[in-house]
């Protein structure tokens, strides 16, 4: 069983925590066609990513803020199928309350909406593409996430499933653990993760102090 210790976990939300796969498929694909552009490319092109990043790059000389206010709206208005993936709810319950917090992709709203629709516990302070000027995979929101909590990245784990969230935590200087939920294990290899696991389930909280944390690595889990 492999151990890692740290001070603090921190963790992206889509494709970690919640399942909202079918919902961003959708919204991104139906956005896609509406501009007549490829909805499984433009889809790939999205994920792990703020929206706008991925608006800016696919579509240069469209008005962005009004693209992404829409992507937003389509979002926020689709929930169907948005659920804790397995083992979230757990490992985040048997966390220290102070000791972990999110940074994803989502804008503030969006980010909210989804963590009450999965049933997931909020961690109060957490970062979203609100709150940074440059999205994954610039270390920008780990390094953010980490400062709410007082915790040098450095001292942190992040848990990714996308290559650009993976980049994103190492440039951070964390070791991240990568989720086979959404990219290839060759493309998180890649990125540079260092372990791999199957689902959160697959990680337990062994146990945790004023000296810091104790993760293990069971089931599917091992060293990248």
């Amino acid at each position: 069983m492999e151990r890692i210790r740290c001070s603090a976990v921190l963790f992206d939300l889509d494709g970690v925590l919640i399942d909202s796969t079918p919902a961003v498929a959708r919204v991104w694909s139906g956005w896609a066609l509406d501009h007549g552009l490829d909805p499984e490319q433009t889809v790939r092109n999205a994920h792990g990513r703020p929206s706008i990043d991925s608006i800016r790059e696919i579509l240069p000389d469209a008005d962005h803020e009004k693209e992404n206010d829409e992507v937003e709206r389509r979002e926020i208005a689709d929930l169907d199928g948005v659920v804790p993936l397995p083992g979230a709810l757990h490992l985040l319950s048997t966390l220290p309350p102070k000791r972990w917090t999110i940074a994803t992709s989502c804008t503030r709203a969006l980010a909210e909406v989804r963590i009450r629709a999965a049933g997931l516990p909020s961690p109060g302070k957490f970062i979203t593409a609100t709150d940074i000027t440059k999205g994954k995979p610039n270390p920008e929101p780990y390094l953010k996430a980490a400062g709410l909590l007082g915790i040098p990245a450095s001292e942190c784990v992040v848990f990714e499933d996308a290559p650009a969230g993976v980049r994103a935590g190492k440039a951070a200087g964390a070791r991240v653990i990568a989720l086979r939920t959404t990219a290839t294990e060759e493309e998180l290899r890649e990125a540079g993760a260092d372990y791999l696991v199957d689902f959160c389930s697959d990680v337990s909280v062994e146990s945790f102090s004023s000296d810091g944390i104790v993760l293990a690595l069971h089931g599917n889990g091992e060293q990248s």
